[in-house]
């Protein structure tokens, strides 16, 4: 039985752009994307904002590498709806291009193209990425929607360095989004959008994935069906390797365990709970992004969060 609660926040900045991917950075400062805006902000602690890099499109998943550079899913570009102080993404943008992997220089804003195909297909929306022990990252493309159809979802691999890419399990026709390991690296963990399903995959090495057989398109293990209506976003895994899954039209983050029990749902008065991640001395506060409404807020968290890779040379 999950424990459900009304979340204890405190916002830290507002008037963000469709804010995602925060990342704590070496100085205790937060790093996120404003999607709408096609920007990287830095926000202090006192909440204020200074812009770190303007890579256009639809920045999207953020990560620090161990090499102190930036690594972004952008996923080429939405289209934007606004009401009632609002803003909610849909479909694929008019000035759409690509989607791609970038790196970010934070000291000058620079932006250096890694990917944006992957051997003879382009990739479409990437969305989210960790960072794994072996130079790499996994990363989520979530696809795009038009009017009339859309793109399926995949999940990949790709080296820091821009030199190897792997399609690692495809098709996720739900679209891919958030990911995350396990503290051992032994398991991928990738939340499906539309269905409202997370999925995990053993990992055999860098790029490969341990496939079930049909009749899952993809290959990977269904570990835990969202109840009613709920679309998936982004994910953070605990030190007790517990999934922390941001959890959309119901406005909530919703906990699943490695055996896929849901065991603990806090609930945020905004429905685009979109990213959360975790930092602070002892990994016990979240910081979440609750896009619809612009702000970035923080809490303590009932358990530490797992120390990623990312942290590997600060």
């Amino acid at each position: 039985m999950a424990d459900e609660m009304e979340s204890g926040f405190r916002v830290v900045a507002d008037g963000l752009r469709f804010p995602e991917g925060p990342v704590e950075m070496p100085d205790g400062s937060i790093a996120l994307v404003e999607i709408a805006a096609g920007r990287i902000t830095r926000v202090a602690a006192d909440g204020t904002k200074s812009v770190l890099s303007e890579p256009g499109g639809g920045p999207n998943g953020l990560a620090l590498g161990p090499d102190g550079m930036l690594y972004l899913c952008n996923n080429g570009g939405f289209g934007w709806t606004e009401w009632d102080g609002l803003i909610r993404p849909f479909n694929q943008a008019a000035d759409y291009d690509t989607g791609r992997i970038e790196r970010i220089d934070p000291a000058t804003g620079a932006v250096t193209r890694l990917y944006d195909r992957c051997g003879d297909h382009g990739l479409r929306g990437p969305n989210d990425l960790v960072l794994d022990r072996h130079g790499g990252m996994w990363f989520s493309d979530l696809g795009k929607s038009r009017a009339r159809d859309r793109d399926h979802g995949g999940v990949y691999w790709a080296a820091l360095d821009g030199s190897r890419i792997v399609e690692a399990a495809y098709p996720v026709p739900g679209g891919a989004n958030g990911i995350g390991l396990s503290p051992d690296g032994g398991r991928l963990y990738v939340a499906e959008t539309e269905t409202g399903r997370l999925w995990a995959f053993e990992v055999i090495g860098p790029g490969e994935l341990r496939k079930e057989p049909w009749p899952s398109s993809h290959g990977g293990r269904m570990l835990c069906q969202f109840p009613g209506f709920r679309r998936l976003d982004s994910l953070a895994v605990t030190a007790a390797g517990n999934i922390c899954v941001a959890t959309l039209v119901a406005g909530e983050v919703t906990t699943v365990s490695p055996d896929g029990e849901i065991i603990d749902v806090v609930r945020f008065p905004d429905r685009m709970p979109t990213n959360i991640c975790f930092g602070g001395p002892e990994m016990r506060t979240a910081w979440i992004t609750l896009s619809s409404t612009g702000k970035l807020v923080t809490m303590p968290w009932r358990e530490p969060g797992l120390v990623l890779n990312d942290r590997a040379g600060r």
